[in-house]
């Protein structure tokens, strides 16, 4: 029975290797998708009638300025600080990754901030070769480039980057609803149409699946660490 041990804990691990060798080619083809997607939509609206937006486009704005209220621009407000600027885009990334270091998740980290630069990298860079005209009714100032929205790109990315690493379903739930509130948020603050803030959904998510593919057997086994109690 002992010798058979170390040639079952053999095949187990070899198992699990396979596992995520098999795992790791649906997460790469489907984040690429996605990322293409959202590349073919921006081309879409930037060549169909000279960047206008589409018709849902608009009839969502005209349902958002009905709705205009002071109450509901506080909230707004507040997911424009956090999902976006300095804040969002620089101080709230560097006190995740330095917790992740902490806590010592390496490779999470690591994984958090690739994602993070490069979901930022492809925004503005999509947001430069479309150059799509922003909604005119705007409460808040932005930069140049409609589509896609940045604010949702970077709560997407951190929605499913922290849904990997943490491995919770409150934590995929609560990110779900954050990339929701905060799509609602750009479109009421009129920053940005519809169909910029499911642009910048989609291409945040394809990047985090992406970046998680290859890092995927590394972050199971950091996360499945024994944790070594000194004393």
């Amino acid at each position: 029975m002992t010798e058979n041990r170390p040639r079952t804990r053999y095949a187990a691990d070899q198992a699990l290797k396979s596992e995520v060798r098999v795992t790791r080619h649906w997460p790469l083809v489907s984040g690429i998708a996605a990322v293409v997607l959202a590349a073919v939509l921006g081309a879409v609206i930037a060549y169909r009638a000279s960047n206008k937006p589409f018709e849902f486009d608009t009839e969502w704005m005209e349902e958002i300025l009905e709705a205009r209220n002071p109450v509901l621009e506080i909230p707004a407000q507040l997911m424009n600080t956090v999902g976006g600027g300095l804040f969002g885009v620089i101080i709230l990334p560097i006190v995740i990754v330095v917790l992740l270091l902490i806590l010592r998740r390496k490779w999470a980290a690591l994984y958090f901030a690739a994602a993070s630069i490069l979901s930022a990298g492809l925004v503005q860079l999509l947001k430069n070769v479309f150059a799509r005209p922003r909604p005119e009714d705007m409460l808040v100032t932005a930069d140049i480039g409609s589509f896609p929205s940045g604010h949702v790109a970077n709560a997407a990315t951190m929605a499913v980057v922290l849904g990997f690493i943490l491995q919770r379903t409150w934590v995929w739930i609560a990110g779900m609803v954050y990339a929701i509130l905060m799509m609602l948020s750009r479109t009421y603050l009129g920053v940005h149409w519809a169909s910029d803030t499911i642009g910048g959904l989609v291409l945040g998510a394809g990047v985090a699946v992406i970046l998680w593919a290859p890092l995927a057997h590394r972050l199971h086994l950091e996360r499945h660490k024994p944790i070594v109690v000194q004393s």
